[in-house]
């Protein structure tokens, strides 16, 4: 049995997040740049097997796409034709940055390092993650 690894798509930067081997605990991974987020697939993929990537899908409050939705689109694209193996599922993100920017506030961290962009994106990668295996891993 492999992970899933959760993808927050964002244009400058990505969060990630991983389960453990028994899919029952979603960790953030890291943040990396969007520009470099295939070489770091490829290493990732080279040392841990995936059983599938967990992208955020971004809706408005109506349900609908949301502004960014073209560009994660887009990025699902070339994942399949990089990785045609694994496969891909798309989880409603809408208020992952809200909590997670609430949940880094419980935190007790100093306030530099709660204003981490990269923090919050790795953070939002756990809370999709999470969302995911409540609806689709029960055991």
């Amino acid at each position: 049995m492999g992970r899933f690894l959760a993808i927050d798509f964002g244009e400058k930067r990505i969060g990630l997040a991983v389960t453990d081997y028994m899919q029952v605990i979603a960790t953030k991974l890291t943040t990396v740049s969007t520009i470099d987020i295939f070489p770091f697939l490829k290493d990732y993929l080279s040392r841990e097997e995936v059983d599938g990537f967990v992208v955020g899908n971004p809706k408005q409050m109506d349900n609908t796409p949301s502004e960014s939705a073209k560009a994660v689109n887009l990025f699902v694209d070339a994942l399949a034709k990089t990785f045609p193996d694994i496969d891909i599922y798309m989880v409603d993100e809408r208020f992952t940055s809200k909590i997670a920017s609430q949940t880094i506030a419980k935190s007790g961290l100093k306030k530099k390092k709660r204003q981490d962009k990269g923090l919050i994106d790795s953070v939002s990668a756990v809370l999709i993650l999470q969302d995911f295996m409540k609806m689709n891993l029960k055991k």
